[in-house]
């Protein structure tokens, strides 16, 4: 699939001498979503800066539709749309006039159809004469999202974007992401709700202390590193796992009810089989069992921890 943004060996070093990006290559595909995963201070939010023209890169070049971001920066910016985390608006101003000057910043005419079309899509329509600082913090993150989207960018940078605000926020952002990908747009997200990556993604990023730690598709993400859990659910209570169990580690759950196994689903040998066996010669018999798949958030914490 065709790249939209292309991000080669770049670095950002601050003058304190903080390296907050170490030679990051990242490749965005037209049309995707694509969740960039970190803990505070990875050096997410400098990454996406870099790409939308905010941020000096120390180091490296960036690419937006083949345009580079220095010679063509115009070109390039015109077509990015940011929902920064910060919340910055012009208090004094309506909602419909902030939107609207928004979009001719980028040289866009006038469209009215369009701005009442994203305001409706994000239930501002209501709130479309309301001057900005009457607003609670909710509405006005609706119309950091409506500003970005005010002309038409075909890139759209999402910078925790549901930090903070309401559930009906959240369904509502989401309903336009996925609006918005069905007509082409390529949308680039942080979060900290690991479950709306895991729901809305195509391909994820963990990056942390400055280094881009893996891209994946989501699916293969979960497979190639996720591990599968075995649950057995037991005929009688145990105060504790039985000594001659202790090559499987095992761990009990529900008050001693569960005995739950972790296994590698990529190992040539998952255990189970001996794992059985162990339990029929120890006497420990169990009414069902059941496996699940290791979350997302899971693989996140265990890429993280395995960067410190």
């Amino acid at each position: 699939m065709e790249s939209i943004i292309s991000v080669s060996n770049v670095s950002k070093t601050y003058a304190s001498g903080f390296e907050a990006l170490k030679r990051i290559d990242l490749e965005i595909r037209r049309g995707e979503i694509f969740a960039l995963l970190g803990p505070n201070g990875a050096g997410k939010t400098t990454l996406i800066g870099i790409v939308c023209g905010i941020v000096n890169r120390t180091a490296g070049s960036v690419t937006v539709a083949r345009y580079d971001i220095d010679r063509d920066y115009r070109a390039a910016r015109s077509l990015i749309g940011l929902v920064p985390q910060e919340l910055t608006t012009d208090a004094f101003e309506t909602v419909w006039d902030t939107v609207s000057f928004s979009r001719g910043l980028f040289g866009k005419p006038a469209d009215p159809a369009h701005i009442e079309k994203v305001l409706r899509a994000l239930s501002l329509w209501d709130k479309k004469d309301s001057r900005m600082m009457t607003l609670s913090g909710g509405m006005k993150r609706r119309v950091l999202i409506a500003k970005a989207l005010s002309h038409e960018p075909r890139i759209l940078f999402l910078d925790e974007p549901t930090a903070g605000v309401d559930v009906e926020l959240r369904k509502d952002l989401w309903g336009v992401v996925r609006g918005l990908k069905e007509e082409g747009v390529t949308i680039i997200l942080t979060t900290h709700y690991i479950e709306e990556a895991e729901e809305m993604a195509d391909r994820i990023g963990v990056i942390n202390r400055g280094e881009l730690i893996v891209v994946e598709e989501k699916a293969a993400l979960i497979r190639q590193l996720g591990k599968k859990r075995l649950t057995l659910e037991l005929h009688e209570r145990l105060e504790a796992v039985p000594p001659g169990l202790d090559r499987h580690h095992l761990t009990l759950s529900r008050d001693g009810r569960e005995l739950v196994y972790t296994y590698d689903t990529q190992a040539q040998r998952t255990g189970i089989t001996a794992l059985l066996r162990d339990l029929s010669e120890a006497g420990i018999r169990f009414r069902d069992l059941a496996t699940s798949q290791s979350s997302l958030e899971e693989i996140f914490v265990d890429l993280v921890r395995q960067g410190q």
